[in-house]
């Protein structure tokens, strides 16, 4: 379907009625060209009715760019209606639409500690909240030390918004669909947060708390993620449905990260996350107990898929019904599974 806001019908920030206006023309001059995609006819209706009715008029804030942590935490605190921009793919969208309205948009790209990415043996990957996912994919130490966190940064929109879109942005909009969270889990990440009371650290696994919910609280943000160095004989895959061939959101996605036996014929250990199939990414620790100690084959590879199926609590949208998740929930576990376990052996 084609984006309205790619060919300028997106909301500008004029009053309703020369909004209105202009979106009458610019519709006129495209259906004289010949463009009549009823799609997108449709979308236009439904968005001169809702103009009809005054509209949602993106609304005037203030932009800052703070360029410390400290700084931003300051500006946190100010009272306002604060929105956090790491790359601004989901808040802008959000605020165009009239979903968020905040007094002051604060911008985390300038602080250095929300853009850092580092890697050393001993104390494993840093990346920064703001990091964009272009940089993440294309550094050397990622791809070759974190090839899931290559699989889920690529996968997010456009070559154009991984240019500006974060981990750390993905995570904090906690969707349940988000193409980062499984990884991140898998991969044992642990997200660093400052705010007015000083600095804490909190587990991936337990930063989301329901859809579009976190645990950060007022006055933090999220400043970077740090994920330990990959154990000897591991693996880790990531991989997702949807129902176009790119730039969709997850019907159902699935994470699985394993640690191999020294001879690579059985499963250590393995950690198996599924998203957009419950309130938030879900660790299915049934699945990873039903892998450890096992010699590695096609039944124990059922069992652990067995286990996100009873695990999953999906409901039903535009996107897929209860039980297209719970199958690809099996699928999908089995498929990552696969993949962790195939670079697992080749490490």
């Amino acid at each position: 379907m084609l984006d309205a806001g790619l060919c300028g019908f997106d909301r500008l920030a004029l009053p309703p009625a020369s909004l209105k206006k202009t979106i009458e023309t610019r519709i006129f001059l495209m259906l004289t060209d010949g463009f009549t995609d009823p799609i997108f006819c449709r979308q236009i209706l439904v968005f001169e009715a809702d103009i009809s009715q005054g509209g949602s008029v993106l609304n005037a804030f203030d932009y800052a760019a703070p360029q410390s942590v400290d700084e931003a935490v300051s500006l946190l605190s100010n009272g306002k209606q604060v929105g956090l921009l790491a790359g601004g793919t989901d808040i802008i969208a959000a605020m165009k639409e009239g979903r968020r309205k905040i007094d002051l948009l604060l911008d985390l790209k300038k602080i250095p500690d929300t853009q850092v990415l580092s890697y050393d043996a001993e104390n494993g990957l840093t990346v920064g909240a703001a990091t964009s996912c272009c940089r993440i994919y294309e550094n050397e130490d990622v791809r070759t030390k974190y090839p899931a966190l290559v699989d889920s940064t690529s996968l997010i929109g456009s070559i154009q918004i991984q240019g500006r879109a974060s981990i750390g942005g993905n995570l904090c909009n906690s969707s349940p669909a988000a193409d980062t969270i499984p990884t991140l889990i898998v991969l044992n990440g642990t997200c660093h947060i400052a705010g007015p009371n000083g600095t804490r650290s909190v587990a991936v696994d337990d930063f989301c708390t329901g859809p579009g919910q976190n645990v950060l609280e007022n006055g933090e943000l999220l400043v970077s993620l740090t994920f330990p160095t990959p154990e000897p004989n591991s693996g880790a895959f990531f991989l997702r449905f949807i129902p176009r061939n790119e730039m969709d959101i997850a019907v159902a996605n699935a994470a699985v990260s394993v640690v191999l036996s020294d001879d690579k014929n059985s499963i250590v250990s393995a950690r198996v996350v599924i998203g957009a199939v419950a309130p938030i990414p879900l660790l299915v620790t049934e699945a990873g107990d039903a892998l450890a100690g096992q010699a590695i084959s096609d039944d124990v590879i059922e069992q652990a898929a067995a286990s996100s199926r009873a695990a999953a609590n999906p409901i039903t949208d535009m996107r897929g019904t209860i039980e297209q998740r719970v199958h690809l929930a099996g699928v999908l576990t089995r498929r990552a599974l696969q993949g962790a376990i195939e670079r697992a052996k080749e490490s």
